[in-house]
């Protein structure tokens, strides 16, 4: 009969913490990058930079940058993740500390346009110009960036149809919708609200009554899609 040698519990404790230190670094590398991209697109108010110069603010090689992301895209999907993984962590807390259900989800649809919205310190909006171009090339990586925040306001139309302030149905799909609509909103309004022809500026108020009634309208009849 063979014995299976077992490896040191040294080595183990070695390699272990060997490889802790290295996802660490790996960790504070793409931070840096991150951290670079963002301040560049607060200043140019756009994402039109290039790699080299997130490379060269991040004080970090080429190669480096090319072993974390496959591209320019990547880097901007990583920015719209961490920015919508943010948001949906903010949301959730406010909107824990209103009691009555219908009021949650009215604090996560109004906090939604308007962390949508521009602001005045130059940080772009979550649904920008770089997000439109994720949607139309990336879609479902975009979807999957979506996730924390469309988990939020599922939990949010589930517990207002739990209280009855809402009719039931589909409620994963009513939040998607929901979130839809509030993000084209605001993008509608950060380009001028072009679409309207006139200069009044849509509120976050208007945003939720509008999201509201279709919240409340009753579910489509037996057979119908929703």
């Amino acid at each position: 009969m063979t014995s299976v040698s077992e490896e040191p519990a040294w080595r183990q404790r070695a390699v272990e913490r060997s490889t802790r230190a290295a996802k660490l670094r790996a960790e504070q590398r793409v931070q840096r990058f991150l951290d670079s991209a963002q301040e560049l697109i607060a200043e140019k108010g756009t994402t039109d930079f290039t790699v080299q110069e997130v490379v060269d603010r991040s004080k970090q090689s080429l190669r480096s940058f090319y072993q974390h992301f496959d591209g320019k895209h990547e880097l901007l999907l990583a920015l719209f993740e961490d920015a919508l993984s943010k948001s949906a962590a903010k949301i959730r807390q406010a909107a824990a500390a209103e009691p009555d259900p219908l009021e949650r989800l009215r604090v996560a649809v109004e906090m939604l346009y308007r962390s949508s919205l521009p602001n005045p310190d130059g940080q772009q909006p979550l649904f920008s110009d770089f997000a439109l171009q994720l949607l139309v090339k990336h879609p479902a990586e975009v979807a999957t960036a979506n996730l924390p925040l469309l988990a939020v306001f599922t939990e949010l139309v589930e517990q207002a149809v739990e209280a009855g302030a809402v009719p039931a149905g589909r409620p994963r799909r009513r939040a998607a919708l929901v979130m839809q609509t509030v993000m084209f909103a605001a993008f509608v309004a950060q380009a001028g609200g072009a679409a309207e022809g006139h200069a009044a500026p849509v509120t976050a108020e208007e945003v939720w009554r509008f999201c509201l009634g279709g919240i409340s309208a009753p579910p489509p009849e037996s057979g119908e899609q929703p």
